[in-house]
């Protein structure tokens, strides 16, 4: 049996999860989805599109999707699921998991790669994460399970962006990008998304072959801002207070990005102690780090990513005759200390 393709729906309380969830389990695309959802009390997806209420864990829709509730832990969840799609009892194509609004999206992506049972049946492909434009700015400031949520993105939906000025708008998207450069943003009406935004993004792939994004090594706009912390000898005009940047915010949020870029190759063994080290102490609040690396003795490019503790690597395509060999790496996480990091990367180079 192949892989069961798994997303991961996150966004705070409100931000339109469930709207979108509805949106996407009514259209027309003649898959089937089998829905996780985590209920504490948010509105339920039953509503309207479920063929019966019934105590049984497993609900079937009138659409064939399936909708089921965790009442016990998520992993004895997909565990359940997958045994009866082999055993022919229940048909679906991909899982959906819901997470409740304070949720932190890390210990449920790691789920898939923790237990062989789950990783042997299912592929995590990526995580969402919905935003409301309108309450976002105070929930990023005072809630960290907000932050994380952004952080751990691979997409990024922006909900009620009807409800705020267009200047708004474009501060909450500067904001995000800040605190996650890799993760598209796409603002949302009413969960109007099509199926292809939504589904096999594969922006999670740590132990299957990694799709590079073919943008990921190329200069953005955006690079400038990452290189400095937030708010520190920055002239970036949308980070002066003084009224006259694009935006004039100030945000000192405890999740944030940075990049390391170099033209040299890196010591393999050099690199695999350093980011060893890093992870055992800093891999709780390491959210999202990936990375295209050159590597000594390979002509091919060295892909890897991770998620807390959980890292992976594997050798992508070839470097083409002429092309430009570098290395980029993201990381997106928690106070994690920069200079640490580029100084210790900086040392890892042949």
């Amino acid at each position: 049996m192949s892989l069961i393709p798994a997303t991961i729906l996150t966004g705070f309380l409100g931000s339109g999860k469930t709207t979108l969830l509805k949106r996407v389990l009514g259209e027309a695309h003649g898959q089937k989805i089998a829905v996780i959802e985590n209920e504490f009390g948010e509105e339920n997806i039953d509503s309207d599109i479920l063929v019966s209420d019934t105590q049984e864990q497993i609900i079937q829709m009138s659409n064939g999707c399936i909708c089921c509730t965790i009442r016990e832990d998520l992993r004895a969840t997909l565990q359940l699921l997958a045994a009866k799609k082999r055993k022919g009892l229940l048909d679906f194509d991909r899982v959906v998991i819901e997470t409740t609004g304070l949720a932190d999206p890390g210990p449920v992506a790691q789920t898939f790669f923790m237990d062989d049972e789950i990783a042997e049946s299912y592929l995590l492909d990526s995580i969402l994460t919905l935003v409301d434009a309108k309450h976002a700015g105070q929930q990023l400031t005072d809630r960290q399970e907000a932050r994380r949520q952004v952080g751990f993105a691979d997409q990024i939906f922006i909900s009620k962006t009807d409800l705020v000025a267009a200047e708004e708008t474009d501060a909450l998207m500067h904001r995000l990008k800040h605190m996650n450069p890799r993760a598209p943003q796409k603002a949302v009406h009413f969960g109007e998304v099509t199926i292809a935004e939504v589904f096999d993004l594969r922006g999670f792939n740590l132990n299957a072959k990694l799709d590079i994004d073919p943008d990921f090594l190329k200069e953005d706009d955006h690079d400038h801002d990452h290189d400095h912390p937030h708010g520190e000898h920055c002239d970036h005009p949308s980070h002066r207070g003084d009224g006259q940047g694009g935006h004039h915010h100030h945000h000192d949020d405890d999740v944030k990005s940075f990049v390391f870029k170099s033209e040299r190759a890196f010591d393999p063994a050099k690199l695999e102690d350093f980011l060893g080290a890093i992870v055992n102490i800093y891999g709780p609040r390491m959210l999202r780090y990936k990375g295209v690396l050159d590597m000594k003795g390979t002509d091919r490019k060295v892909i890897f990513q991770g998620v807390h503790q959980l890292m992976g690597s594997d050798l992508g395509p070839a470097w083409a005759a002429g092309e430009k060999r570098n290395s980029k790496m993201v990381f997106i996480g928690i106070d994690l200390p920069k200079d640490i990091f580029l100084q210790g990367l900086e040392q890892c180079l042949v």
